[in-house]
């Protein structure tokens, strides 16, 4: 990892409920991340935001250092699932579906989630397509980590919409960025080509996870 990252690891326990806890990060890329919201938000005192919550398992980490830090985690979702993981695709999970509705519903998952991790204090859900949050927010961030949907439509929405609210000091982290097309679908990796070509320039890369700083002049 770039030494323009902060050395920081989370909490054992937390670190194990984010092992435990329902989702696709592995750990490495999980304690990327950690370390990349910890500095962001040493260096700001602002939130971390993160779009693509699904049941809770990288917010447990970013929650984790919006309390080290004594800032405070956002997430951004819609909790009806992503496109791969409704009915009938590679990860639908069907305990997730609201039997009332017929729809997915990952939110009480999420919320159970935290307080099983006792971080439920240092979050705040935003539910709701992420460009119509990104257009009423009003303030500054010190991460923004995107790993909403996986479409261009999607991905492109949520850099256009949250990249504008990063502090100067602040990160862009995006995951699943995979320059092998064989390796995964290509949107985010076409996001992250763009921020380069827009600014950012790249502090670490960890698996699939990128962290991003804009560039500095002079």
């Amino acid at each position: 990892m770039s030494d323009l990252l902060q050395t920081a690891h989370p909490r054992p326990e937390v670190l194990a409920a984010f092992e435990g806890a329902t989702g696709f990060m592995p750990v490495d890329e999980g304690l990327a991340l950690y370390a990349a919201a910890v500095t962001a938000a040493r260096r700001t005192g602002l939130p971390v935001l993160e779009i693509g919550t699904y049941c809770g398992r990288s917010a447990i980490l970013l929650a984790e250092a919006a309390r080290e830090t004594g800032t405070v985690a956002l997430t951004v979702d819609h909790h009806r699932g992503s496109e791969e993981q409704q009915p009938g695709w590679e990860y639908h999970d069907p305990t997730l579906v609201d039997p009332e509705v017929g729809r997915m519903d990952t939110l009480p998952r999420f919320r159970r989630t935290l307080h099983a991790a006792g971080l439920e204090d240092h979050v705040i859900a935003l539910v709701g397509r992420s460009p119509r949050i990104a257009a009423v927010w009003g303030g500054e961030l010190a991460l923004v980590f995107i790993d909403g949907g996986h479409t261009d439509e999607h991905a492109t929405a949520d850099y256009e919409g949250w990249a504008p609210h990063l502090a100067p000091e602040g990160l862009l982290v995006v995951h699943d960025v995979f320059p092998d097309p064989a390796d995964g679908g290509q949107a985010p990796y076409r996001v992250y080509l763009r921020a380069l070509a827009e600014g950012f320039e790249e502090v670490s890369v960890t698996g699939s996870l990128r962290v991003l700083r804009r560039a500095t002049t002079g």
